[in-house]
């Protein structure tokens, strides 16, 4: 925004030297959030923040399955769009065939588009695909975002009676979902996957690079939202 008035500014001829001042300045903001150094090291700090407090000794009632793996981009009725963050579908999997959790509730509700079933749907499917039996598989389909993952799940875990969960989450949602479950009054634990960053010294590039950028604005995003939860009360 800085840059494009600052462009219009300069366009207009008007207020010449503040409209360079602001298009510089955005461009330098730009530039410094695709480097590779502070992008990563943003999304470090974020996921550093996520605590995992599974307890492998225990067999949970439920897992609860945070949703956000899938984009409606590329979808049809009939095949989802993966995305990133699949490896929380993939680590339910695992954990549910390994017998550490007796049920799962799948939490995600409609894109909006018509046509496209919800996006619990669309895991149970998988979940079904991959063996997991139906009667374990408890769907919650109307959340469209992180707090309602955390009222309509613990609304179904307690009218199901299940008092032992374990939230599946992406590390860097953590944070937010843990907020939003203490809000909501539902104790859980969480098992954070889906890092994206363990050590900034991996990345062999050093330039500006788009996806730097957009991974950057991925993070600062998330930190905002978390900023916005707290002051609305969604999360504590």
């Amino acid at each position: 925004m800085p840059t494009l008035a600052g462009v219009v500014l300069l366009a207009r001829q008007r207020r010449r030297r503040l409209g360079l001042g602001l298009a510089l300045g955005g461009l330098l903001v730009l530039f410094l959030a695709a480097l590779p150094w502070v992008g990563d090291h943003l999304r470090l700090g974020l996921e550093q923040e996520a605590v995992d407090s599974s307890r492998p000794e225990v067999r949970y009632d439920a897992i609860v399955l945070l949703g956000g793996v899938i984009g409606p981009e590329g979808a049809s009725p009939d095949q989802p769009n993966w995305n990133d963050s699949i490896e929380r579908l993939t680590v339910t999997r695992d954990l549910l065939v390994a017998g550490r959790a007796g049920s799962v509730i799948v939490s995600g509700g409609s894109y909006g588009i018509p046509g496209l079933p919800t996006e619990a749907e669309y895991l149970r499917r998988q979940l079904v695909a991959w063996g997991v039996a139906e009667e374990r598989i408890v769907l919650e389909d109307r959340a469209l975002n992180t707090r309602e993952n955390a009222v309509f799940s613990g609304a179904l875990a307690r009218a199901r009676g299940f008092q032992r969960l374990l939230v599946v989450t992406s590390a860097f949602h953590v944070p937010r979902a843990q907020g939003c479950f203490r809000a909501a009054g539902v104790e859980a634990d969480f098992l954070p996957v889906d890092y994206r960053m363990r050590d900034p010294a991996r990345n062999p590039h050093w330039l500006p690079r788009s996806s730097v950028l957009a991974d950057t604005s991925a993070v600062l995003r998330e930190r905002f939202g978390l900023l916005v939860y707290r002051v609305m009360g969604y999360a504590k």
